[in-house]
């Protein structure tokens, strides 16, 4: 059985130097205002699995109002999801995702941010697809505010 999972997360940008995109940490002028690390790419995935075996959202799993996931590495929190999924008996078959921001430039990071996620979701590095668009300098993101990302994941039951 195959299921189909899609997640959407957006940020605000605000002061810092850098910002973490598919749990690599790119140099900036600027941060992002998150409870967690911010990597709106693997919120976007985590978001993307939980949905397609219908287990709710980041929200419920990690819930911002709780001390412990304060500055929480969003690679920890994606490893967490997929112990679930995995637990469940099913396995990622592919992932396509996109990052849309104005800055930084990600065509130099889109590799490592590619080997960092099938090496956390345990699969070869060709299941898994991360573009970059910019969003034509169109609203919040287009001034430069922030940023968001989306993914989809097909899952297929093993066991």
């Amino acid at each position: 059985m195959m299921r189909t999972g899609l997640g959407v997360d957006s940020h605000r940008f605000c002061d810092g130097d850098h910002v973490v995109i598919g749990g690599v940490r790119i140099p900036y002028d600027k941060g992002v205002s998150a409870h967690s690390d911010g990597d709106v790419l693997l919120h976007a995935i985590i978001d993307a699995l939980l949905g397609a075996l219908a287990l709710g959202d980041i929200g419920q799993h990690f819930p911002d109002t709780d001390e412990q996931y304060q500055n929480a590495d969003s690679i920890a929190l994606l490893q967490r999801v997929y112990e679930l999924i995995e637990a469940k008996g099913y396995q990622l078959v592919n992932l396509d995702s996109v990052v849309i921001c104005e800055a930084p430039k990600l065509s130099s990071h889109i590799n490592n941010m590619r080997e960092v996620i099938a090496t956390t979701l345990k699969v070869e590095q060709d299941a898994i697809s991360v573009k970059a668009t910019t969003n034509e300098r169109m609203g919040f993101i287009g001034r430069g505010e922030g940023l968001a990302a989306q993914a989809i994941v097909n899952v297929i039951k093993f066991r």
